[in-house]
């Protein structure tokens, strides 16, 4: 890995709030695209910009802009999870226009760990524009070393390992200082951006946690530090806004953990997500401490322990693995299965385990099957789904919130007020939630003192104007969403084709015509996936009347012949023909498949022509809408 070259040591005399302080030194496309012309709003603002383009009024997909003047830096860059509707996807990211357009201006880019909704998007945004520098803790970079080696960008950017404390330069406008903290994944941090306005203070994903599993204690005095010298802007993680109290501890799992893996007569069988490299380093001491061999499955779920074993984060023998096919050389009570799939994404290792689909791992009588996670939202359905074909074929499943085999790696309303008691920031930004999450967060941070107009709550795509004295919105970005299946970007109209044949099916009308206008032969259709209330012979007595009349009444304007020779404008008349049929199959039909039309035109030349005129096809696929 790249050596840090332009990290610089912390000095004494950090910048101050209000000093001034100014610090020297494809694929693919838009399918939902929400807002005005990038920066429409604010090309003569002089202050901060603070731009998020994913993360606002959702779960994922967290990447935020910092703009002054004529540099950018860049703030985590993740995914989201494909909703319905939306078939074949496999990974949702946010539209980057606004930064394909200012690529000249991006000076760098801040991790703050290494969670897929917080850097898995930036091996696709390589693949649009460089980023010179990405500077971020060593798991997350060895993390996304391989992404990007595996996209075949890495040498768009160079990675940087920082450690706590220390102090990044980016360009000449912007001083970032790490700042350990807290969360479901080791190497976690908060950050303080010195701008010449002042200290920014985001604090990525966090809760306090004061017995974290790895002994890395959040720097609260540091966040103090900042609170005592000033704090223009604090930006804040909203997840838990709405939970009363304190997130338990990390470490509060391993009892419970314990008692459902004693109580276990046949094979255990763990999902939990595969970065969460706290639970699964607990995990991995359970079952050494009960001695079970272990059998990983997830290609991620791999990763990841290979790199926090290299990096020191879980400890444990080479011996407690064994490869899945050697399994069955030991008895079910010594036997421990780790996997991915605790979302119940359709192609995720518990998924197809559930479906009976993998090729190794069958559920059997007296599998004690643990999900070590809760769902996050908009995936209820899928997970439950998957626990019902597990418990359908025998196992027995241990799930839930009161089993306490899972926390969550977000602070709740006592954490986000001692962040605010610490920080004592002028202006407060909720951001990382659904809106309830944000509108609740903003609330609290009034109770402790912030005024409502020193506050915004805002979406995807808002440009936030900050000075010493004032924040406000102040214009709108595109921000919608780019949708990535396996071979790349999804463009807006493939997307569409994709939900009308999912939805209606598609129809396939072929016609072929002379140089008179005149059918050669009665229309061949053909239906895959549609119910109509229309019978098939009907159907297709409708479908010749429509071409037949239409032939009559338009091909003059298209087909003109002289004593000399014939002129055909075939792609016109055949534009035609469509539209007619479409008008018909929105009367007729009961619904709206997709119409594919063929028009076979004449491979032999007029006639009446002296000239020669070769075969003319036309193909053209087009919703009826």
């Amino acid at each position: 890995m790249p050596n840090n070259q332009n990290s610089v040591t912390p000095a004494n005399n950090m910048p101050i709030l209000n000093q001034g302080v100014k610090l020297n030194n494809q694929n693919g496309k838009v399918i939902i695209q929400n807002g005005k012309a990038a920066n429409s709003a604010s090309n003569n603002f002089q202050g901060l910009k603070i731009i998020p383009l994913g993360g606002l009024h959702e779960i994922g997909k967290n990447t935020c802009v910092f703009e002054y003047q004529d540099e950018i830096v860049l703030l985590d860059a993740g995914i989201g999870f494909p909703a319905d509707g939306m078939p074949g996807i496999n990974v949702v990211l946010p539209d980057m226009t606004y930064l394909r357009e200012n690529r000249h201006k991006i000076k760098g880019m801040i991790v703050t760990h290494g969670h897929e909704d917080h850097i898995g998007g930036i091996p696709y945004h390589l693949k649009q524009f460089d980023i010179p520098n990405i500077y971020g803790p060593r798991l997350a970079m060895a993390l996304l070393a391989g992404k990007l080696d595996e996209a075949g960008v890495a040498n768009r950017t160079t990675l940087h390992t920082v450690a706590p404390r220390e102090m990044v330069r980016m360009g000449s406008h912007f001083l970032v200082e790490y700042i350990r903290n807290t969360h479901s994944i080791a190497d976690s941090f908060t950050v303080a951006i010195h701008t010449p306005l002042g200290v920014i203070i985001h604090t990525g994903d966090f809760k306090i946690d004061h017995t974290p599993v790895d002994g890395e204690y959040f720097d609260l005095q540091k966040l103090a530090e900042h609170g005592e010298k000033g704090v223009l802007c604090l930006i804040s993680d909203s997840t838990n806004a709405e939970v009363p109290g304190h997130t338990p501890s990390e470490a509060s799992v391993r009892p419970n953990l314990d008692r459902v893996f004693a109580e276990a007569n046949g094979r255990i069988m763990v999902t939990t997500f595969a970065s969460s490299v706290h639970r699964v380093n607990i995990i991995l001491q359970l079952a050494q401490k009960h001695g079970r061999v272990v059998g990983v499955v997830g290609r991620s779920m791999l990763n990841v322990i290979a790199h926090a074993r290299t990096l020191g984060y879980i400890k444990c023998p080479d011996n407690l693995f064994t490869p899945l096919h050697s399994l069955r050389q030991f008895p079910d009570d010594k036997v421990l299965i780790l996997t991915t799939g605790s979302q119940g994404e359709d192609m995720s290792a518990m998924t197809r385990i559930s479906r009976g689909d993998h090729r190794e791992i069958k559920v059997k009588q007296g599998d004690t099957i643990v999900f070590s996670a809760n769902p996050i939202p908009g995936n209820t359905i899928p997970v439950v789904n998957c626990i019902d074909r597990l418990m359908i074929l025998g196992a027995k499943v241990v799930y839930g919130k009161d089993k306490g085999i899972h926390v969550s790696g977000h602070g709740a309303q006592e954490d986000h007020k001692l962040m605010l008691a610490l920080t004592r920031p002028k202006f407060f930004i909720p951001v990382h939630g659904e809106h309830r999450m944000l509108v609740k967060h903003a609330e609290m941070a009034h109770s402790m003192g912030i005024p409502k107009e020193n506050m915004v709550i805002i979406d995807n795509g808002d440009v936030v104007e900050l000075t010493t004295d004032r924040i406000r919105v102040g214009g709108k970005v595109p921000s919608g969403i780019e949708l990535v299946d396996r071979n790349g970007i999804v463009h807006h109209h493939v997307m569409k084709e994709r939900q009308q044949l999912a939805e209606d099916g598609v129809l396939t009308i072929a016609a072929a015509v002379d140089w008179e206008g005149k059918l050669l032969a009665n229309p061949e259709v053909h239906l895959r996936g549609v119910v109509s209330s229309v019978e098939r012979n009907l159907l297709q007595q409708l479908v010749l009347r429509t071409i037949e009349r239409t032939l009559i009444d338009r091909t003059p304007e298209f087909i003109k012949s002289t004593d000399d020779e014939s002129m055909a404008d075939w792609v016109g008349l055949k534009a035609q023909i469509e539209t007619a049929l479409q008008r018909m199959l929105r009367r007729e039909l009961q619904n709206s498949p997709q119409l594919v039309f063929l028009l076979q035109t004449p491979d032999m030349p007029n006639p009446k022509d002296t000239g020669r005129r070769k075969r003319s096809a036309a193909r053209v696929a087009s919703p009826v809408s």
